[in-house]
């Protein structure tokens, strides 16, 4: 009798870099918020904690193919949330390469890859953080959720080319400190996902216009990155929107010829998403296909895409609630990694537990149709693990009915920390 989970634990090897994972499942990006934060001193901001080495100990020992930590963010003072962001910047005092290695030999503990985000928001920073955000242009970010932003300041040529090397100064750091890869945050709405859609960026030069153009930045921080790492083992991925879903976003066509793009540049895989900021897909009712009758927000998409590439892997993240879903979406070749994030909060060990037949579906909650509250379920998740605490049930219906009074009380702190 053959396995019904059998996909899901086989290998996948990378085209590019020759690098291999242990199994089918990939740990999502989710911000921990478990680094230092100083309000006013920009220099006490973004080093990384005994919480945050512990939450990816925890991670480890759940038996993850690979293992993506929480959008780093390449400059102090433009930050995708406030608080307790983790910053690599070349102008800090440090870059806290001792700190990043114990975060490395932590999620590499029972032989996971360990891939690190980067990002730069934008226009996409609270008016609270950065009220002189930078942008491809200078349009402005509408609130959401009660968040102000200020009017951007289109990027310079010059500051262009910073913010370049910025993002290959953070792939060296994480290099040296051991990581496996890197992973290129261009969804949600943050940076360079502005310089993809013609909404947000309206440039006259070589960075706007034409898709190669808007997609020029992104080229060049992965050629960059290969420059200066010099690592042909290193993993260059890329997180990506499959479409924005807002007037003059990117769409379905777009993002499969940047997907191609992409492989000529050499990405290893590129994990697909959607939405922005504004506008995100967090809910079942909220799919962007109509496919009822399967699992993932993201399928049908991955199904266009994937006789686009010949070699870039696809990761599919969102929406799986079954192992017989995610073995499925593999096994046709749809999916070559299934990608789990706020699962992994409720249980850090579900891949495992997957793998070993002992769990056949991630763990319900008892939340009404509220995409804002579970994400900052999940961020409460993920504060309790970091400090070694019992994990809070949401399945219970007395913990969600406390969980919600307690946000009651405290809405207008909760939603300047409920960014994605």
């Amino acid at each position: 009798m053959s396995d019904p989970i059998g996909p899901l634990k086989q290998l996948v090897t990378f085209p590019f870099s020759g690098r291999t994972a242990k199994n089918r499942f990939l740990k999502s990006a989710m911000s921990e918020r478990l680094a230092t934060f100083s309000t006013f001193d920009p220099a006490g901001r973004g080093r990384p904690t005994e919480e945050l080495v512990r939450l990816y100990e925890t991670w480890a020992k759940g038996d993850i193919g690979i293992i993506v930590t929480g959008n780093i963010q390449i400059k102090k003072d433009h930050l995708e949330a406030t608080g307790r962001n983790a910053i690599i910047d070349r102008d800090l005092p440090s870059d806290y390469l001792e700190d990043w290695t114990e975060v490395a030999r932590a999620a590499k503990s029972e032989g996971s890859l360990i891939i690190g985000q980067l990002n730069h928001p934008g226009r996409q920073v609270s008016i609270n953080i950065q009220p002189y955000p930078e942008a491809p242009s200078d349009v402005e970010q509408p609130s959401t959720g009660g968040i102000l932003y200020g009017r951007p300041t289109p990027l310079t040529i010059d500051g262009i080319k910073d913010i370049v090397q910025r993002f290959a100064y953070v792939a060296s750091v994480l290099h040296r400190a051991g990581f496996d890869g890197i992973q290129l945050h261009v969804a949600h709405g943050y940076l360079l996902s502005q310089f993809l859609a013609r909404s947000t960026n309206m440039r006259q030069d070589e960075y706007g216009g034409s898709l190669i153009n808007r997609a020029r930045i992104l080229l060049e921080i992965i050629e960059a990155v290969k420059q200066t790492v010099q690592d042909p083992f290193f993993i260059i991925s890329v997180k990506l929107n499959s479409q924005d879903f807002t007037h003059e976003g990117i769409n379905a066509e777009e993002s499969i010829t940047i997907a191609k793009l992409l492989e000529d540049a050499g990405v290893d895989f590129i994990e697909v998403s959607g939405g922005t900021y504004a506008q995100t897909v967090c809910s079942p009712e909220d799919k962007p296909y109509g496919v009822e009758t399967r699992e993932g927000y993201f399928i049908q998409f991955a199904e266009l895409l994937r006789p686009h590439l010949k070699f870039s892997r696809i990761v599919v993240t969102g929406g799986f609630r079954t192992a017989q879903g995610m073995a499925d979406a593999v096994s046709r070749g749809v999916a070559d990694m299934i990608g789990l994030a706020r699962p992994l909060t409720a249980e850090p060990l579900l891949v495992r537990d997957i793998l070993r037949g002992e769990k056949k579906k991630v763990k319900d909650d008892k939340f009404p149709e509220s995409p804002f509250l579970r994400f900052v379920a999940s961020a409460t998740q993920i504060a309790e693990i970091g400090n070694g605490q019992d994990i809070t049930n949401f399945d219970n219906a007395f913990n969600v009915a406390r969980f919600i009074a307690m946000m009651q009380k405290e809405i207008p702190a909760a939603i300047s920390e409920a960014l994605f």
